[in-house]
């Protein structure tokens, strides 16, 4: 081979390079890696080594530190080669069992003697597996063994079966076994959701019904992993099975004996409403929230919760939060517990605040704003009961303002200054309070989606409200809501870049000049 070609293949590491090794001195700390090249007699020999350290040195070959291309294939090529013995391995320990249980089954059990009928399974890669069974076993088990073995033998001749190009040997010779099997339930426990399945897929292809049976009805009673049930799903979908019906009734239902739904929803939501311990509340109240997102993922198969059925709870908590506030603004000490009463307006305030989260993760919330914008009863109410007790009210209009600021409630200018008019005090004296009290109010966020809210509004009322809110802020600082962004963007529209009547009356003149072709 030339030398440019050698050098070629050295350099893009298909063989190793032999003028070069590496070598380094154990007793050292750091270890010295000294690089020797073979030298020829005419050139000048390099100078010698210094003398080592120990006596003791250990050489490091290049092909243990950087293997070469051809080396790294041959080191892939054998591992997986190792694979496939070790699977065949296995399949053989699996197939020799399932052979000696086999003859157990007819000769000892049955008293069949030797079979009549050679069958022969071949694999895809040419494994073959041959046994001596009897045709009136298989005859009587799958009709696709009785229509094989139909055909008239001359005396003394055995008939001979062959099976080609099939996806799992094993599998096929476990369901002859089954065939002699007297409790094939028995047998199969134990097995997992997989192997049933590739047994109940072979059971199909040979209409062995007992061995269909037998899987489906073992399908039926065992648990399945949410892998699982895609998996038995998607094969018995593909089988076509009648008898399966049982077995897919875990996950599908006849709409003539199930409950609506709608009305599954409403029970579960109003569960949550009505929950006594706050902490199991909490737990389900994110489960539900969660199943509900996931379920927003697959709009062509989802059951989801109705647009009726939430502002049904709507109407519900908002009837709930009167009531409570009409009871705590005429309390006295002779009657009920003060406490438990705003601890029961503060649980409403939150139940509604669950459900305007779903409104608006549903993209349904738009009709909720002109309803909360026309509670002016329960907003006068709740001028009339302390701020410690009334704040988590005020989260649901700052709920609104950053839907609306983000753009995921859509809704006429009217209804959201209506919105701004009915609240927008309420929620300045709560602040303090909501920003102190509870942990989960995000106080940037609430300022942001309040400026975005104000400055969706025409000039004119932009100015009503940032006017007002200025003149607040300079007296309660920290406890109001701090919108200087909206208040900036505001001055600017209204005395820096004044638009004024975009629409002058003037047309635009359009001249249409020929030219010659």
């Amino acid at each position: 081979m030339a030398s440019r070609e050698v050098s070629a293949m050295i350099k893009q590491g298909f063989i190793s390079d032999p003028t070069i090794s590496l070598s380094f001195s154990p007793s050292r700390t750091t270890p010295t890696v000294t690089l020797s090249r073979l030298y020829s007699p005419t050139s000048s020999p390099p100078p010698p080594p210094p003398p080592p350290t120990t006596t003791a040195t250990t050489e490091l070959t290049r092909s243990t530190q950087n293997p070469t291309l051809f080396e790294m294939m041959s080191e892939e090529h054998f591992r997986d080669a190792k694979s496939i013995d070790e699977s065949r391995r296995k399949m053989n320990s699996k197939v020799s069992k399932s052979l000696t249980e086999l003859k157990i089954f007819s000769m000892n059990n049955l008293g069949l003697g030797s079979g009549d009928v050679r069958l022969t399974v071949v694999s895809r890669d040419g494994y073959r597996v041959s046994m001596d069974v009897h045709k009136r076993v298989l005859s009587e088990k799958s009709k696709y063994f009785a229509e094989r073995l139909s055909q008239r033998r001359e005396k003394g001749t055995s008939h001979t079966v062959e099976i080609s190009e099939i996806d799992d040997l094993e599998v096929y010779v476990e369901i002859v076994v089954l065939m002699y099997s007297d409790d094939m339930k028995k047998r199969l426990i134990g097995e997992d959701v997989n192997r049933i399945l590739a047994l109940l897929k072979v059971s199909a292809e040979i209409m062995f019904d007992a061995g269909i049976s037998a899987c489906l009805e073992y399908l039926e009673a065992v648990p399945w992993s949410e892998e699982e049930e895609e998996k038995v799903i998607a094969h018995l979908s593909q089988l076509e099975l009648h008898s399966s019906t049982e077995v897919l009734q875990r996950v599908s239902s006849e709409p003539s004996t199930s409950a609506r739904p709608d009305d599954v929803f409403l029970q579960l939501l109003s569960g949550v409403l009505l929950a006594k311990d706050d902490k199991a509340r909490r737990e389900m109240k994110n489960l539900i929230s969660r199943l509900l997102r996931e379920d927003s993922f697959d709009d062509d198969n989802r059951l989801d919760v109705s647009k009726d059925t939430l502002y049904h709870l709507c109407h519900r908590c908002l009837s709930s939060l009167v009531l409570c506030l009409s009871e705590a603004t005429g309390m006295d000490d002779s009657r009920r517990d003060r406490g438990v009463l705003m601890a029961e307006i503060a649980r409403e305030a939150d139940n509604l605040q669950w459900i305007v989260d779903i409104l608006i993760e549903k993209r349904m919330a738009n009709d909720f704003v002109k309803l909360w914008a026309d509670q002016r009863e329960l907003a006068a109410l709740h001028s009339k009961i302390p701020t410690m007790y009334r704040h988590e009210i005020s989260r649901i209009t700052a709920q609104l303002c950053i839907a609306i600021g983000r753009g995921n409630i859509l809704v006429p200018k009217d209804s959201r200054f209506s919105l701004l008019s009915t609240w927008l005090e309420a929620l300045y004296e709560d602040f303090g309070w909501m920003r102190r009290a509870s942990r989960s109010v995000d106080k940037k966020l609430v300022e942001d989606g309040l400026s975005q809210t104000i400055l969706t509004l025409s000039l004119r009322q932009q100015q009503i409200i940032l006017l007002s809110w200025f003149n607040r802020f300079l007296n309660k600082g920290d406890d109001c809501p701090n919108i200087q962004r909206a208040f900036e963007v505001w001055w600017r529209r209204a005395f820096i870049k004044q638009y004024g009547d975009m629409h002058d009356g003037s047309q635009l003149q359009i001249t249409v000049c020929n030219f010659p072709s």
